[in-house]
Formats: C-alpha cells, structure tokens, sequence
C-alpha cells in the first residue's frame, strides 16, 4: 500500500536518532506499517541502519535482536546457517518454524518481518509472542534518556494489538533463558480455515529440572502462563485452561470455541510430553503469570 502522508524518511544510526518528531514513527520490516492506511504517520525513522546483531548465543540463552527477520530466526533454529550453528542441547528450537507457520504470511513475508515487530504489533495471535510467551521470552526495552528496562514478553502484551512500550521507547531485543532452549518443547495450533488466522495456540514445555511450563495465546487477549512442578494431571490442566482468563470473540472464534479447543490442544501436549518423558503426572499448580 502507497503511504501518501510520508514526508520524510531518515536512518537511524545512533540511539539518539530514536528520538521521534511528531508524526514520526519507528519503521523495521514494515510489513504491517505497509499494510493499511496510517494517517497520523508523515516521517519513517528506519530501526534496520543500527546494524543489530541478530542472533547471538551465551551461556545465558539466545538474544535475538528486535529487527532480525522471521526468515533468519527459522533459518538459524533449522541448522541451515552452518557457520554459526545452534546449540544441539537447545531442543527447545524445534518449534521455532511451528511457531513461524503459526504466522498468517507468505515465505515472502518471512523474509521481511521483523520478530520485534511481530512482537510489538502484540496481537493475540502474534506468532513471536506466542513463542517468546512459551519460552519464557523477556523483552528488553531501551527507554528514553539512554536507560533499559527488562520483562516478560507475557506482560508487555496488554491486549490485542496493545501493549506497555511508552513514549519513546523501543524494543532493543528479545531474550529466551538456557533452561528454557534445552526443555522438551511442544507447540499446537488451530483455525477455523486451513489456511487462517490462528484461533488458538498452545505450547507445552518439560524443563531439565522437570518442571512443566503451558502458554495459551490467540485465544485469550493476553499471554496465559501456567505453570507447574512436575507434569500436570489432565483433570488439573483442563481445568486450569478452561479458567484461564481473556478468552475473546471475534469473526475468527467464539470465546467458548476457543476456550475448548485450547483445552484440547493442552492435553495433547500434555500427553504427549508424559508419554516421551516417562514422567508420573502431579497436580501441584504454581500459578499463572510469568514470575
């Protein structure tokens, strides 16, 4: 789409280029800024020209930087970048492409989205922020004046297509934790249509310490988190699910579709996981929420 209202458009180099004049706005992949009328928008300040590092492993976990594309994430957690591999006792990077085709885009669209801006845009069926919700993902903030400020990227969503980024802050990059990447990981979706938006998607996760960690987002407006001790009992979980809160309607599901089908996607997992760990299930819940 033409963006008639654009004025200006300039590259940022420096973390003081970050600072906004009105009518500016912060553009990385712009797949969605492209994708619909912005009237209020009259000047870009390309994210891209600051040369972020994409990907980078620690003993910590995985940094991915704000504006490393979809295509590159997919690409690195398949192995294909051969010069700089992926930890193999990252398992957890198995449903990194599953999340990706979570996504309601083309291969093209890939190639251009950012994981910052998917995670930015914060829509309830956000495919980043489904995975970075999963893996206990915290968004690392660069605030106004030269500070930083770290969370659960569970709660910068506030709501479908909201989230807590202030004026003038920007989302520097996204980290996922070492025990996280080395859990046994699983991700389920479903839509209404073959090829639609995503109604609901579930990641399960056993930890090396065998703690059990459960995301529930698309069908609720926000990150649910759930976690436990060890493998939930499928009586605990369902039930856990069906109360979670935030779980919404719209033309592409009703609150009480999504709320069932999310408990279904659950124990599959759940069973799923029992059955490849071996492990007895326990009904001991820790709590929603991301802590």
């Amino acid at each position: 789409m033409d963006i008639d209202t654009i004025t200006s458009y300039r590259r940022a180099t420096t973390r003081t280029d970050l600072a906004l004049a009105p009518g500016e706005v912060l553009l990385a992949g712009g797949t969605w800024l492209m994708s619909e009328p912005q009237p209020g928008a009259t000047g870009f300040v390309d994210l891209t020209s600051l040369a972020w590092p994409a990907l980078e492993v620690s003993a910590g976990g995985l940094r991915i930087g704000a504006t490393c594309t979809i295509a590159q994430f997919v690409a690195w957690a398949e192995g294909r970048v051969t010069d700089a591999p992926p930890p193999r006792e990252w398992t957890a990077l198995s449903i990194v492409p599953d999340a990706a085709n979570a996504l309601l885009a083309s291969f093209k669209i890939w190639n251009t989205a950012t994981v910052g801006g998917n995670v930015c845009r914060s829509f309830a069926a956000g495919a980043m922020v489904s995975l970075a919700a999963g893996l206990d993902g915290t968004a690392v903030v660069w605030t106004p004046g030269g500070g930083e400020r770290r969370l659960p990227v569970a709660e910068l969503v506030t709501g479908n297509g909201t989230n807590s980024l202030g004026s003038g802050e920007v989302l520097r990059a996204i980290e996922l934790p070492a025990h996280a990447l080395r859990s046994r990981a699983l991700l389920r979706k479903i839509a209404l249509a073959e090829h639609g938006r995503s109604g609901a998607v579930v990641t399960g996760r056993i930890d090396p310490d065998g703690a059990a960690v459960f995301a529930i987002t698309a069908a609720t407006l926000t990150p649910v988190v759930l976690r436990y001790v060890g493998i939930p009992d499928a009586a605990s979980l369902a039930g856990h699910v069906a109360s979670a809160p935030g779980y919404h309607t719209d033309p592409l599901g009703a609150a009480d579709w999504r709320r069932g089908v999310a408990g279904v996607l659950a124990e599959r997992i759940r069973a799923e996981l029992e059955a490849e760990t071996g492990a007895e299930s326990e009904a001991q819940f820790e709590g929603e929420g991301t802590a």
